[in-house]
This record gives C-alpha cells, structure tokens and sequence, in this order.
C-alpha cells in the first residue's frame, strides 16, 4: 500500500519536473506564448535558487534534502 502511493507521488513529481522544464524552455524560447500560465516560470525558479543559496549552510542542506527525497 504505501509502496504503490510512494510510486505515484514519485511519478507526479517527475511529470512536475518535466512541466517545469517545458515551461522554461517555451518561456525562453517563446516570450509571449506563455499568456495562459500568467507567470514568470524562468523567474520564479530563479527566485527559488537565491531563496536556497541566500540561506547559506541551511540553505544547502534544504537543497540536499530535497535532491534525496526526489532521488529516493
């Protein structure tokens, strides 16, 4: 049971992942084309690494714990 809802939230995570990267690609690609997501995909995710790295040692350690749980 808990290894068949471990399975689904690690495929929902990697579908985000993979939503994540179109996003950017298209937004860099293509500027304008992105008026139904009605956000800055590229810039929030760079937000997200200056959250992570401006937080230091603990920043760092978040970044690790969250590679880990994604990995596993």
């Amino acid at each position: 049971m808990i290894d068949t809802v471990r399975g689904w939230l690690k495929q929902l995570i990697e579908f985000a992942l993979v939503l994540i990267g179109l996003g950017i690609v298209l937004q860099v690609l293509f500027p304008k084309a992105l008026i139904f997501v009605n956000s800055d995909v590229a810039g929030n995710l760079i937000g997200l690494i200056n959250q992570f790295s401006g937080a230091g040692l603990v920043g760092v350690i978040a970044v690790f714990i969250a590679i880990y749980c994604i990995r596993r």
